[in-house]
């Protein structure tokens, strides 16, 4: 391995003011780039303008429903007070309500926690203790962002609309929105307030895909009989039965980029969860063997319908 104590992680951005290294809750030390305020302003607009795009899609939608109602029965039904009309705007307000606040959860609680505008500019959401991102904290962070952005809008266009909105009033508004929006400049992780209170950050995304295997050793590139060794570690299926699919990309990042002290860490917290005696000098070949027949496990599943996301849950 080329990493040394000295030299503890390989760098991956091209700003290494944002690189991190996060602590996994098993002690394991994980490289992160944290994501810049230009990706998130990016991905916010993006994910703006899709939500834009929705609304307006259920609007059109709703008048073309209305359209073909009075078409059939004259604009008087429409317009009655328990009529289409009354259907179609609760139907409405519904829609942008969960387009404006279901659409965040629904994506940052998903598998790669990460809205289509994060997906696109190639950032996600993650816990910045290391484990996984809970439900909880998705939640927070989301409700801060009605606060931080959405309900000051509300509060202004609904103004404006309505006539009643002062000078005062617009400037408050902007003020608060800019305050908020400008925050994450302010602060070496860039996390806005959402982050702060849910324990979260937001951060470049790696690639996951290892294709068949793990690449290899640097040992088994210099003497193949090495990378023939893990030949020797096999794994019954209560071994393979303590981890999901967070531990197995947990141990993929630590492959790819650990020390020979992460190696040595992870292999130990491995043997002590699976019972098994540790040995010394062969961390990484062990650690290659487990992940493959872990991934193998986990993939064998999935063909049958079975999941399991992480050691703290059980298939699904």
């Amino acid at each position: 391995m080329s990493s040394t104590a000295t030299d503890p992680w390989i760098r991956r951005s091209s700003n290494p003011k944002l690189d991190r290294i996060m602590v996994s809750p098993e002690g394991v030390p994980l490289n992160v780039t944290v994501a810049t305020a230009g990706a998130r302003a990016g991905a916010l607009t993006l994910d703006i303008l899709i939500i834009l795009g929705l609304i307006l899609g259920v609007t059109l939608l709703g008048l073309l429903v209305l359209w073909g109602f009075e078409a059939a029965f004259g604009g008087g039904a429409v317009l009655e007070e328990s009529g289409p009309l009354s259907v179609v705007a609760v139907f409405w307000i519904i829609a942008v309500f969960l387009f404006r606040n279901a659409y965040f959860l629904y994506f940052e609680l998903g598998e790669r926690a990460a809205t289509w505008g994060k997906r696109a500019v190639g950032i996600r959401v993650a816990a910045r203790d290391g484990g996984r991102l809970t439900a909880e904290a998705v939640i927070a962070r989301n409700i801060i962002r009605d606060i931080e952005l959405f309900l000051p809008l509300v509060f202004i266009t609904s103004g404006e609309a309505e006539g009643t909105m002062t000078d005062f009033t617009a400037w408050a508004g902007f003020l608060w929105v800019l305050m908020f929006l400008l925050f994450p400049l302010f602060n070496k992780d860039r996390l806005r307030c959402g982050d702060l209170i849910a324990g979260t950050w937001v951060i470049q995304n790696v690639k996951r895909n290892l294709g068949g295997v793990v690449a290899p050793s640097a040992e088994a590139s210099a003497n193949p009989a090495a990378g023939q060794a893990t030949s020797r570690y096999e794994f019954s299926d209560t071994d393979l039965s303590v981890y999901g699919e967070f531990e197995l990309q947990t141990l993929e990042s630590v492959l790819r980029t650990g020390t020979d002290e992460a190696l040595e860490t992870v292999t130990n917290s491995i043997c002590a969860k699976i019972g098994w005696e540790p040995g010394s000098g062969d961390e990484r070949i062990f650690l290659e063997a487990y992940y493959t027949a872990l991934r193998a496990k986990l993939e064998s599943g999935m063909r049958f319908g079975k999941r399991r996301k992480d050691k703290y849950s059980a298939d699904i």
